[in-house]
């Protein structure tokens, strides 16, 4: 049983680079948009120290402060920015439907449209050493982070295509790369795994699991083990980059809104479209190819442009 109801035009669900973008241009074309920023506000970006590549920010930019100044200027055009997480969902199929979504299990949102940019958590070993090194070397995205450790050595977890492509792209501007495999093969397609080997700075070390990540507030080092032999060793890197997954953040709209098998939401064409009518999705919820704050940020345009245009068509 709700305690109220609320009737808007455009509930943002989300609150990372795509739900705010999406904010701005729909705040701009009045649609009065209704933010619910989820748990984390700002997304993953606020676990990054420093952004460098996002444009028209010449110098870099912390990723909070990246993410407060997109809040601000989402603010300026009165988009109504909340602290709330979506915990039930219940989706019109029929083109100008209402929308019920409840927050917090106490208030329900009535929406002519709905913005879903929830994004993905990327996935980590757990270990509390890694945990607290999130943003001081520990990180799970090497295209965003990895220019911080041209020259350097770092090492990569993961056995999969993902752990590949992070090791070869590194490989270009790190000293040395040393890809961590848990199983004695890697998992990866044949055509990565003969990339990685014919890259003379890559050695990948087998059996290998961490045991902790060394340092107080930057990465040092990572002390590993063989799970054959159980013998420890201490490679000496000052980066430390986890590939190995990401878990959309899409389980309260599976099985009404249509995902892939991992629960990715699938979008029509070259839109933002779901198989909802006025349900919306952008960013790293329906994007495990790019993952980067600037697609997400062209999707959140994306999305609100589309939003727009389906309240246009229903007048």
């Amino acid at each position: 049983m709700s305690d109220t109801i609320e009737r808007i035009k455009c509930l943002i669900i989300g609150s990372g680079p795509a739900g705010y973008t999406a904010a701005i241009y729909a705040a701009r074309a009045d649609l009065k948009p209704v933010m619910y920023t989820g748990m984390q506000m700002g997304g993953q970006l606020t676990t990054t120290t420093e952004v460098d590549n996002f444009p028209g920010y010449p110098n870099g930019v912390d990723g909070t402060a990246l993410m407060d100044d997109l809040k601000n200027q989402a603010e300026r055009f009165e988009t109504e920015v909340r602290f709330g997480v979506a915990t039930k969902v219940e989706l019109s199929d029929k083109v100008g439907g209402i929308h019920k979504i409840t927050i917090d299990a106490s208030k329900v949102i009535e929406a002519e449209t709905v913005i879903i940019s929830t994004g993905a958590t990327a996935r980590y070993l757990g270990i509390e050493s890694e945990q607290r090194l999130i943003g001081g070397g520990v990180s799970a995205c090497a295209t965003c982070d990895g220019f911080f450790y041209k020259g350097q050595d770092v090492v990569v977890i993961g056995a999969g295509d993902s752990a590949a492509e992070e090791a070869t792209y590194l490989a270009n501007i790190c000293n040395k790369v040393t890809i961590l495999v848990r199983k004695d093969y890697m998992r990866a397609s044949k055509a990565m795994q003969h990339r990685v080997n014919k890259t003379k700075n890559i050695e990948v070390m087998y059996n290998t699991e961490v045991d902790e990540v060394l340092g107080d507030k930057v990465v040092e080092g990572v002390r590993v083990f063989n799970n054959l032999t159980k013998e420890k060793q201490v490679v000496d890197v000052t980066g430390y980059f986890v590939a190995i997954g990401h878990t959309p953040n899409s389980d309260i709209f599976k099985r009404i809104v249509d995902t892939d098998d991992v629960g990715y939401i699938i979008t029509k064409g070259k839109s933002t479209k779901t198989n909802i009518p006025g349900v919306f999705a952008a960013g790293d919820i329906q994007d495990k190819e790019y993952r980067q704050a600037v697609t997400a940020a062209g999707t959140g345009c994306m999305a609100a442009l589309d939003a727009e245009r389906y309240l246009g068509a229903l007048e």
